[in-house]
């Protein structure tokens, strides 16, 4: 049966502008990192990529390595576009990313110039496309030079591969350096990808200032913290989810029994708000003006449209704010 998007699809979902660009993302943004790879059920992939879009996610977040196996990501996404969402594709915001690891020998990873053309040339193959919305360098690379690393972005944009370009992963003073870079190259870094969730908040030490200076967007990767700031873990770790998955990214050592009290406090703070925790902690990030659009995972459809309810309420007092700090630093 063919797809036919939802008329509907622009009513509830809030775009907001990448920095000073004049893209607009959606407030919430659909990551493929976990549940579209080679090893997952297709119908399910695409049964949450087109149900996001018919509520308003035109943003879909890729990168070569996405799997597993690495690659596998990017063809399943792309044969959803060819097979459903192709007439929409002037709809879509497409990225991927280029810097862990993806063949073997010396220009399979990292940042050289080498490698980053070819990876992306691979993921245009993958995905069937002519260009992609956005591209990231997904990490620094110590050993190549910046110049070399941006230069390879501005041939990217120069050449039509990509319409903007972006990082991620890079400090705040990394940051820095690339941006003054680019400047120099004459292209503007669009956004930062960086992980930021109320239990990982490096980001607030400088880096959310620089964006802000340099009218660059953000979007927060890793939101749920890989799903502790959810009550899946508050009473151990149930079978099926990441920390029990051979595939998943989350250790079970990471379940910490102090991670799970916090939670376990924030969730009551959650639902004296009317939310549950994954709500609220999405919440908490949108409610920051430096952010543009936060990147979830989800795994049913129930649970995709969870979290997007986190956008019908992201304002807190300052007695909650003040709570919640409180349950943080304890």
């Amino acid at each position: 049966m063919s797809y036919t998007a939802d008329n509907a699809r622009y009513e509830t979902m809030p775009y907001n502008r990448c920095g000073r660009s004049g893209l607009k993302l959606p407030g919430v943004s659909l990551g493929l990192w976990h549940n579209f790879g080679g090893v997952d059920i297709y119908q399910l992939s695409r049964s949450l990529v087109l149900h996001g879009f018919d509520r308003g996610i035109t943003h879909f977040d890729l990168a070569n390595n996405y799997g597993p196996p690495a690659g596998s990501a990017e063809e399943t996404f792309g044969r959803i576009l060819k097979d459903d969402l192709h007439k929409y594709r002037d709809e879509l915001i497409i990225s991927t990313k280029a810097g862990y690891f993806m063949w073997p020998g010396p220009y399979g990873e990292m940042g050289s110039k080498k490698y980053l053309v070819a990876s992306l040339d691979q993921s245009l193959k993958r995905l069937g496309v002519d260009y992609v919305d956005i591209f990231y360098s997904h990490r620094p690379d110590p050993d190549t030079p910046f110049e070399e690393t941006m230069g390879a972005l501005e041939q990217i944009v120069r050449q039509g591969k990509a319409l903007y370009i972006g990082l991620s992963n890079y400090s705040a003073t990394q940051t820095r350096m690339a941006v003054e870079i680019l400047k120099s190259l004459g292209i503007h870094c669009l956004i930062h990808q960086p992980r930021y969730s109320m239990f990982d908040r490096w980001v607030e030490n400088g880096l959310l200032d620089l964006l802000r200076e340099e009218n660059m967007g953000c979007i927060a990767y890793s939101p749920l913290a890989q799903g502790l700031l959810t009550d899946k873990y508050l009473h151990g770790i149930p079978p099926g989810s990441r920390a029990a998955s051979e595939h998943g990214f989350l250790q079970e050592s990471q379940v910490t029994t102090e991670k799970v009290q916090k939670a376990g406090k924030l969730n009551a703070l959650a639902a004296r708000r009317g939310q549950k925790l994954s709500q609220m902690a999405l919440a908490w990030i949108l409610r920051n003006e430096g952010i543009t659009s936060v990147l979830v995972g989800a795994s049913s459809i129930a649970q995709l449209d969870d979290n997007l309810q986190a956008i019908d309420n992201h304002a807190f007092t300052d007695d909650e704010l003040e709570a919640i700090e409180k349950i943080l630093a304890a």
